[in-house]
């Protein structure tokens, strides 16, 4: 993974933020502070376990201190970043190949009963609202390496597991899998190679299980989809390790 990363830690953010970083008039500030830092984050612009520094990022970002804290309280409930007593915000660490696994073993125990669930629930809007996620995931040019280039493919996919879970009609159900963020925490580590086509095509696979009112079959879909996401980001692992040895 090539990212130009630097570390945020009590200095200022470079220059090269503040450009690329427009801020819009006062009543969406809040918002686009919290996406650039999130963008800092996610890119490694803010490395894995760097502390943020309020006053650095405001300086930064040319704002005042109250959308900075605004956006990190934001960042913390999305587990992007944590709090501790004392040394105030940090990025959180990256999955490791260990963590990779573990999230995956919570996603295989809930989604696939979520999607079933839903097989049975799901109203008209909602199946409108898949179609169209799943027909605008399709119609995205294939992502690239940084924030910019892929966020909008890993919102939608985000949006795809989580209208199937709340439509499950299970509210802790679908908060358990909400609270996962799994698909913040995976494209953190970057983005995958040709990932995109594979993610759609299995998309389109559970779609069409629910379309037909197919509960077994529903769940059988989101499972191979889990599995092969999952064998997805073990085998970028393992061409991580493979670069290391050479």
């Amino acid at each position: 993974m090539s990212r130009n990363s630097v570390s945020a830690g009590g200095g200022d953010l470079p220059d090269t933020s503040r450009s690329s970083l427009p801020l819009p008039k006062r009543e969406v500030l809040a918002d686009s502070v919290y996406e650039a830092v999130k963008a800092m984050v996610m890119d490694h612009v803010i490395q894995p376990g760097a502390r943020l520094g309020i006053e650095a990022l405001s300086r930064t970002l040319g704002v005042s201190a109250t959308p900075v804290r605004e956006a990190l309280a934001r960042l913390e409930a999305d587990d992007l970043v944590v709090k501790r007593s004392l040394s105030g915000y940090r990025a959180t660490e990256l999955l490791t190949r260990a963590g990779v696994e573990e999230l995956f073993e919570m996603r295989l125990l809930l989604e696939p009963r979520a999607v079933a669930l839903a097989t049975e629930r799901i109203e008209e809007a909602g199946l409108d609202r898949l179609e169209a996620l799943a027909d605008e995931m399709q119609a995205l040019p294939e992502e690239g390496d940084t924030y910019a280039d892929y966020g909008r493919f890993a919102a939608l996919d985000q949006e795809f597991h989580d209208v199937l879970a709340v439509a499950s009609g299970r509210t802790l159900l679908a908060a358990a899998v909400e609270r996962l963020h799994s698909h913040l925490h995976l494209f953190r580590l970057s983005a995958i190679a040709g990932g995109s086509p594979a993610t759609v095509q299995e998309h389109h696979r559970i779609l069409r299980a629910v379309l037909r009112r197919g509960p077994r079959r529903a769940a059988e879909a989101m499972e191979e989809h889990l599995r092969l996401s999952l064998q997805r980001q073990l085998d970028r692992f393992a061409s991580v390790a493979g670069a290391d040895e050479d």
